[in-house]
């Protein structure tokens, strides 16, 4: 290990400040310098989960955890299995965190504030013996000819360190910086975002919320299911997140707008929902119900006047006045209702990029580069995302754990 290596962490947020405590906890005679652009470290982890900070997911079997990364998901198996969600939890609990797991798996902190985090991180560095600059951008990063790297910060002032780790996030003037050393950055575009959309059938739903759909974009093979939301300009809630997650880069290539299906019943198929909705033609204890007025299958009554009135059943009908065609519609509108995106909204609290360097240029069990030695990776920097719930942070702090170990177990530049 190199005794007096030094360090510089270019980046501030989750990863960075992570992989700083990891290099200077490993190494007592190591220099860890922190250089942060903004005037506030820690950002993401301050809005994520609306201020609460959802640090991670338990699910806690790596090939099980990888299926939720859209981009980077075989690259992450190995380390997975060296710094997982459960190496997360017992991370922070071991530092003073408690933590929660919430009903669907979202592990956040018992104090439900993402300062806890903040400060925990910001403690932990500080202990560590890892300085944070802020306000602190970098301007060029270059291979010294002796070794090592010469940064040149914003102020003009060049600094010389043995090892560099880019956890800058999604920063195209980093991305730039790393595009002159070699490296390929994969063309970034939004992903994590909601539908806009304008339909007479939802005009007047928004805040309607439903606990399981399917959607799905068949000219793309795009398939989600999940909760939904329905807004005042579109769709929102965890399966539009995750098919938007998924489908990142073909929506991007077609200018966010494409054809969306919703199954707003995924229990059924159309035949078993078209004998159910037959069923009430004819029970007794139905069949004088009015249509319009008695909603089925727990569907938000709103919504359900919706449907009726879109497949033409009148207000005042029972289910008994229901001919063949009025039934076969209501199926066909409540399995594979047909909707037109128009564009996306940015989902802010969890906005994260696709794209980034190449993980092919990536030593994934080190996170060193394979182009320039002594440069490592962690965080967004990288082509690597994923969908909401707590993913994308752990995969912040398994590269910043690797990245972190390995960056100071490198040898000393004789510079």
């Amino acid at each position: 290990m190199g005794q007096n290596v030094k360090v510089a962490v270019i980046g501030g947020g989750a990863s960075g400040v992570f992989a700083a405590i990891c290099a200077a906890e490993s190494s007592a005679q190591a220099q860890v310098d922190i250089f942060e652009k903004s005037q506030l470290p820690l950002a993401k982890v301050r809005i994520s989960g609306g201020g609460r900070c959802n640090v991670t997911h338990a699910c806690f079997d790596p090939r099980e955890l990888i299926d939720h990364y859209p981009r980077g998901s075989q690259e992450l198996l190995g380390p997975f299995h060296k710094f997982c969600t459960g190496d997360t939890m017992e991370w922070f609990e071991d530092r003073g965190v408690s933590l929660t797991v919430e009903a669907d798996n979202r592990v956040f902190p018992v104090s439900n504030s993402s300062e806890t985090i903040v400060d925990c991180l910001l403690d932990f560095a500080q202990r560590a013996g890892a300085t944070l600059s802020t306000k602190s951008g970098i301007k060029a990063l270059v291979p010294a000819p002796d070794g090592g790297f010469n940064l040149t910060l914003d102020s003009d002032e060049v600094v010389h360190y043995d090892n560099v780790l880019m956890a800058a996030g999604s920063s195209k003037r980093m991305w730039a910086i790393l595009a002159k050393l070699g490296h390929h950055i994969v063309k970034p575009v939004p992903s994590l975002f909601t539908f806009q959309l304008r339909d007479p059938r939802i005009k007047d739903l928004a805040g309607i919320s439903l606990s399981q759909v399917r959607l799905t974009v068949p000219v793309a093979g795009l398939e989600a299911e999940g909760p939904l939301l329905i807004t005042h300009v579109g769709l929102s809630g965890p399966a539009v997140l995750k098919l938007s997650a998924f489908g990142a880069r073909w929506m991007a290539e077609y200018g966010h707008q494409f054809s969306l299906f919703i199954d707003w019943l995924p229990e059924f198929t159309q035949e078993s929902l078209l004998e159910e909705l037959n069923t009430y033609r004819k029970l007794p204890q139905t069949n004088r119900k009015r249509v319009a007025s008695n909603t089925l299958f727990g569907l938000p009554l709103r919504l359900w006047k919706a449907f009726c009135d879109y497949a033409k059943v009148p207000p005042t009908a029972n289910w008994s006045d229901l001919s063949k065609p009025m039934v076969r519609r209501l199926v066909s509108i409540l399995s594979e209702s047909e909707f037109k995106v128009t564009g996306k909204n940015t989902f802010k609290e969890e906005f994260v990029t696709a794209g980034g360097v190449d993980l092919s240029e990536v030593d994934f069990r080190r996170m060193e580069s394979r182009l320039v030695p002594g440069l490592f990776f962690a965080g967004e920097v990288l082509d690597i995302d994923a969908v909401t719930g707590g993913f994308n942070f752990q995969a912040a702090w398994t590269t910043g754990w690797l990245a972190g170990h390995a960056i100071v177990d490198m040898p000393v530049t004789t510079s």
